[in-house]
């Protein structure tokens, strides 16, 4: 097994990817002949995750997200003291890569978009939104145990998991910013000083990413007995 500095590391720069390329393109979609929408925005957080995914899980088992190691943790793929570690590695990836956005733009572009911290509709609920994000997140940690975690996994790295946020981003991204990662939300919320509904990001997927630990870990996996 890899060092722990290693394996820390490698967490660290993957969320760092993630939420540079992620918030980053909901800041430059305002900019002018940039205006890729939501699809464009859905794609970069996709394609950055199945990338960082990719980089990282030979290392450090390419979680980036602290719902995931939560979920891991609670099925004891991950002990408890590297559960901590991780997600300690992963808001601080988040915060390095807003702090690096929050440099290299414009100030006042940063500031009206807080930096592309998630946000809830005007027309949902905090319950609704905590629910949307704790489903989507159950699919993102079903893939990612499917596709990364999985004895019987395809060879496709971590496109499936990257896929998997590309369509929940498509369908949850105007309704709660489908950050589906409390990292994503966090990073850009504490450099913005933007704490508007932080639990959504927190409770949400947190949640989803438990049920689909158990379920795959009780149900889907594989078993000697089958």
């Amino acid at each position: 097994m890899p060092s722990m500095t290693r394996r820390l590391v490698a967490e660290l720069f993957g969320t760092f990817m993630l939420v540079f390329f992620g918030a980053g393109a909901v800041m430059t979609t305002n900019f002018p002949k940039a205006d890729f929408g939501l699809l464009g925005i859905a794609l970069a957080h996709g394609l950055a995750f199945a990338i960082a995914i990719s980089a990282t899980m030979a290392i450090s088992g390419g979680h980036l997200n602290p719902a995931i190691t939560a979920g891991m943790l609670a099925i004891r793929r991950i002990d408890a003291k590297s559960a901590a570690l991780y997600i300690v590695a992963q808001l601080l990836g988040a915060v390095l890569a807003a702090m690096t956005i929050k440099a290299v733009l414009p100030g006042g572009v940063t500031k009206v978009l807080a930096l592309g911290t998630p946000a809830i509709a005007a027309t949902i609920t905090l319950g609704q939104a905590i629910t949307i994000e704790a489903i989507l997140t159950f699919f993102l940690m079903s893939a990612f145990l499917a596709t990364v975690v999985s004895a019987e996994r395809p060879r496709i790295a971590g496109f499936g998991v990257g896929l998997t946020l590309f369509i929940a981003m498509l369908f949850g991204g105007s309704l709660t910013g489908a950050a589906l990662n409390p990292a994503r939300a966090f990073g850009p919320a504490l450099v913005a000083g933007q704490w508007i509904s932080q639990a959504v990001w927190w409770v949400g997927p947190l949640l989803g990413a438990l049920v689909a630990a158990f379920l795959w870990e009780k149900v889907l996996f594989a078993k000697a007995t089958d």
